[in-house]
């Protein structure tokens, strides 16, 4: 049988990593496959030449849409990430009926919709397992692993470096800033860090595992996304001492009312299993009807574990590629005509308990009064403890944990005590989820 041809566009750390795994693993993958994959043609503006099997890639260039335009090639490797080129370079490989496979979860949050639709009048394949959690194979259990049960909700930690600043926070006791620095020395933080430590990346693989569960389309932009640069060492010593460790988690839910779609900080009680996953590790939780609650653990990035998630989907279609087009696995898990019109919910209707730190003139009433708001917003207090001021300072930490009210009552009830004579600056507030199975 023919080998399958692959066009392989971007050679960087993730490129180069699927060359070393195609090339180093090519007899076990062709044992697999049924037949040899072989890399006839890669694009790359530069690239390092000693990564491993460049030597086995049939031409090497730097026009990528010589490559979608080549008509040997059967399937296009899509690593270049953002948004254009490669939103056009995938709708022209799939115009030329080539599979593709892509690593680019901005991509298929943004455009996800439209190069789906595409791919299905082409009768073509589009896999991206490795847009989500790196070398997790997260997508392939919501889609078919799970396939039979009704997905309740998902909390995952999907980007390694807030994991990363949020675990060195907890264990030396570093500011936010300190630890960011080092992300960056050590290569897991970009020098400009916003899609990572403000929520953009999660919430781009949150949209992603809310469309896989719940059969809705992808909305990236109604994803609520909150970061982490608000974070303060004080904040996450005071949830250790109540018993919870604060996560960066993106939360998809399905409620009576609609599809909660939210990337924020979080605090986990401290013997979930998920509160316990540290460093730049990805972990995502799945809750579903007829399993319960089952966890996928792993690296979410770097270039091997993110290329064996690649070379795993570059298997699939390469098995599925003399079959049925209409009895393949959909895109996002449902048949498209399935594809429901569940509301997202917006934020302030969505329900959850709340970490409150809130700095108050230490003199009586004051706390009587702060109670009295609450209670008037129907939030009910589940504890609350009083910390030592810091020499020199009148005004005390106070720290509160509620109960589940919906985040509305609790964005008034805030903006009123930041209005109080009493109560130096802004409300420190962090949601919290049980994840009880």
């Amino acid at each position: 049988m023919e080998p399958v041809k692959i066009g392989l566009l971007g050679l960087g750390t993730v490129g180069g990593g699927t060359v070393t795994v195609l090339t180093r693993n090519a007899a076990e993958i062709a044992r697999r496959a049924g037949r040899e994959i072989r890399i006839a043609r890669a694009a790359a503006m530069q690239y390092n030449p000693e990564i491993h099997g460049l030597d086995q890639i049939g031409l090497i260039g730097n026009d990528a849409f010589a490559v979608v335009e080549d008509p040997e090639i059967d399937i296009v490797i899509e690593l270049i990430g953002g948004y254009s080129p490669a939103r056009e370079l995938v709708l022209k490989a799939i115009a030329n009926g080539k599979h593709v496979v892509t690593a680019n979860k901005a991509l298929i949050a943004r455009h996800g919709n439209e190069i789906f639709a595409a791919a299905r009048e082409q009768g073509v394949v589009v896999a991206f397992e490795a847009a989500v959690a790196g070398g997790v194979p997260i997508i392939k259990a919501l889609r078919e692993g799970l396939a039979a049960n009704h997905i309740e909700w998902i909390a995952g930690i999907i980007n390694g470096t807030g994991n990363f600043i949020l675990t060195e926070m907890r264990d030396k006791g570093r500011d936010f800033a300190d630890v960011l620095a080092e992300a960056q020395a050590l290569g897991y933080a970009e020098a400009d860090p916003t899609f990572d430590v403000e929520g953009i990346d999660a919430a781009h693989k949150l949209t992603i595992l809310g469309s896989l569960a719940f059969g809705i389309p992808l909305q990236f932009e109604k994803t609520f996304t909150e970061g982490i640069s608000r974070i303060q060492a004080q904040d996450v010593a005071y949830a250790a001492e109540l018993g919870y460790r604060i996560k960066h988690l993106g939360i998809a839910r399905r409620s009576g009312h609609g599809i909660e779609l939210r990337v924020h900080p979080t605090l986990i009680p401290h013997r979930r299993l998920i509160a316990n996953v540290d460093g730049v590790m990805n972990a995502v939780l799945v809750k579903g009807d007829a399993v319960g609650p089952t966890l996928y653990y792993g690296a979410g990035a770097g270039a091997l574990p993110t290329a064996s998630a690649v070379v795993a989907d570059v298997l699939d279609v390469a098995r599925v590629l003399t079959s049925d087009p209409g009895n393949r696995v959909p895109h996002l898990a449902f048949q498209h005509d399935e594809i429901a019109d569940i509301p997202v919910l917006p934020m302030a209707e969505v329900e959850t308990a709340y970490y409150l730190r809130i700095a108050a003139l230490d003199q009586p009433g004051v706390m009587a009064e702060i109670a009295g708001i609450l209670g008037s917003e129907g939030i009910s207090i589940e504890a609350i403890k009083q910390k030592e001021p810091e020499e020199g300072d009148t005004h005390v930490p106070l720290i509160m944990l509620s109960h589940r009210v919906r985040e509305g009552r609790m964005n008034r009830a805030i903006a009123r005590i930041e209005a109080l004579n009493t109560v130096k600056g802004e409300v420190m507030r962090i949601r919290m989820e049980t994840l009880a199975g």
